[in-house]
């Protein structure tokens, strides 16, 4: 495991273990209908890798196995060479809908994600920090239905690295928002990131998201003579992040993922 320290706005030191995450032949069936078959993938530490592929492809289902919210049928998933046995707490789950508990502020919700047992000192410190990361330090005692659907999602965002996980999943986190703020948000989740590097393994239906924000692209599919979906494409984004979303080396991936997923960039 490596550890990155960078510092928040108000100076406080957040050690950030990055882990590496690792699938291993790993499959899942539902009954006689295979959905997942023999996936081998490496995350480094500190990398993004963005999960692309038709809907009922197995996305969903890949990152529930990895966060311990769904059992493989073959196969393993493995945090820093540890097999994940269930719910691991160096792992961190952000959906695509908040799941903000309407009753409790902006801060009180982030410190859902807190481990347990930290002295009061750390624990406020921890929240202050992550609070000025996510741009929201004047919205701490506001409630959910005060604050806007992009402010919501940055809530849930800190509340998942409240406890400094290895590994973050996200799952298509900002697919009910707006274009404009979805883009804000892509933003500012890559200056999340600069300041706290974690692992992330970013489940989308977005070609662009994808392209602007990853390291590595996959995208999931079956073939016509193979149970369940494997790896079609593995792909490496050019350029560092962030990128400029006009770059034509970018435009060329886009085109090209789209040809993997069967759409025609040419059609009307």
């Amino acid at each position: 495991m490596t550890t990155s320290v960078t510092h928040v706005p108000d100076g406080t030191a957040y050690a950030v273990p990055a882990a590496r995450l690792r699938f291993r032949s790993l499959s899942r069936s539902f009954g006689s209908h295979a959905v997942l078959q023999d996936i081998d993938l490496v995350v480094e530490p500190g990398e993004l890798v963005a999960i692309l592929g038709a809907s009922g492809s197995g996305k969903s289902t890949l990152l529930r196995i990895a966060g311990g919210l769904d059992v493989a049928s073959g196969g393993d998933v493995l945090i820093d060479d540890d097999p994940i046995r269930g719910i691991d707490p160096r792992i961190a789950i952000g959906f695509q809908e908040p799941r903000l508990l309407p009753w409790r502020s902006v801060a009180q919700n982030i410190a859902l994600g807190l481990p347990r047992g930290l002295p009061r000192a750390e624990r406020d410190a921890r929240i202050d920090g992550l609070l000025g990361l996510i741009g929201l330090t004047d919205f701490a005692h506001h409630r959910p239905r005060q604050i806007s659907g992009g402010m919501a999602q940055r809530t849930s965002l800190a509340r998942a690295l409240a406890r400094r996980p290895g590994v973050l999943l996200l799952d298509e986190p900002f697919g009910a928002l707006d274009a404009l703020t979805r883009l804000r948000m892509q933003d500012l989740l890559l200056s999340v990131l600069a300041e706290a590097p974690t692992t992330t393994l970013l489940v989308t239906h977005d070609v662009d998201e994808a392209v602007q924000l990853a390291d590595r692209i996959i995208v999931l599919g079956a073939d016509d003579d193979a149970p369940g979906a494997g790896i079609q494409q593995l792909l490496t984004v050019p350029g560092d992040r962030p990128r400029d979303r006009g770059s034509a080396e970018l435009a060329e991936m886009r085109a090209r993922l789209l040809g993997a997923l069967g759409i025609d960039r040419h059609a009307h």
